[in-house]
């Protein structure tokens, strides 16, 4: 039953996001101006097609993470999410464990490729810590998203193919109001050991697939736009293993 406080509660954050969505230009106040792309192949058209929550899956070099950052910057970028957030595993931090500083201090390697990303749809080269400075980007690991609640923002699941079953469980159970989630990976090369670690994907993705709310997009080799070497290597690849 919806109670009075409760109803009013809900008009006042819809409000919220309204003024939200019409006032606040958030690449403006920091002079950024977000380069438009098109997608290319097939795969990649459905995935800017869709207005669901998305899991982009399949082969290297298909341009997953590209799209997935630049879909969320294109959100917020048109008023209707106020924050990107990228997400990874906080497992692989056991092999750079040698590395000195805080875990938030190591993770900061796993940052490399988003700026890159970040300084291809800007076209500078501090957008990326320009986008964090502002509030607007936050990159955080899979070990301090617990109790969070994720609300009015797109949540970038990166290299979710090194993520527990726990982990994804752990993410998919913070979104909040007005939150997209965009699951990225390409599941033939997870650096997970255990197999009931890596079966752990398995078995979230069959929750997924039974979930209306989710559209999962399949990249395959066809699909490869980072070199023609890299598709070439790739094709060869599967082809002789």
């Amino acid at each position: 039953m919806i109670t009075v406080r409760h109803l009013s509660l809900l008009i006042k954050r819809r409000y919220e996001l309204y003024m939200t969505k019409k006032v606040k230009k958030p690449f403006e106040k920091i002079n950024f101006s977000l380069d438009p792309i098109s997608p290319i192949t097939e795969a990649q058209k459905l995935a800017f097609q869709s207005d669901k929550n998305l899991v982009l899956h399949g082969a290297a070099g298909t341009g997953k993470t590209f799209i997935s950052m630049y879909l969320g910057l294109q959100s917020i970028s048109d008023g209707e999410h106020r924050q990107l957030i990228m997400v990874r595993s906080a497992v692989p931090t056991r092999d750079i464990g040698f590395l000195p500083g805080t875990e938030q201090e190591k993770s900061k390697v796993y940052e490399v490729a988003y700026s890159q990303i970040a300084t291809e749809l800007f076209q500078r080269g501090d957008a990326y810590q320009g986008l964090k400075d502002k509030g607007v980007l936050k990159f955080m690991t899979t070990s301090y998203i617990r109790a969070l609640t994720l609300s009015d923002c797109v949540v970038v699941i990166d290299e979710c193919q090194n993520m527990t079953f726990h982990e994804l469980d752990s993410i998919i159970t913070r979104a909040g109001d007005n939150c997209r989630l965009i699951f990225s990976g390409d599941f033939l090369q997870s650096d997970l050991n255990k197999y009931r670690e890596q079966s752990g994907l398995k078995d979230f993705l069959k929750i997924i697939r039974k979930m209306p709310s989710f559209d999962l997009v399949e990249f395959s080799l066809e699909d490869i736009v980072r070199s023609d070497l890299v598709k070439e290597y790739l094709v060869t690849k599967y082809s002789t293993l």
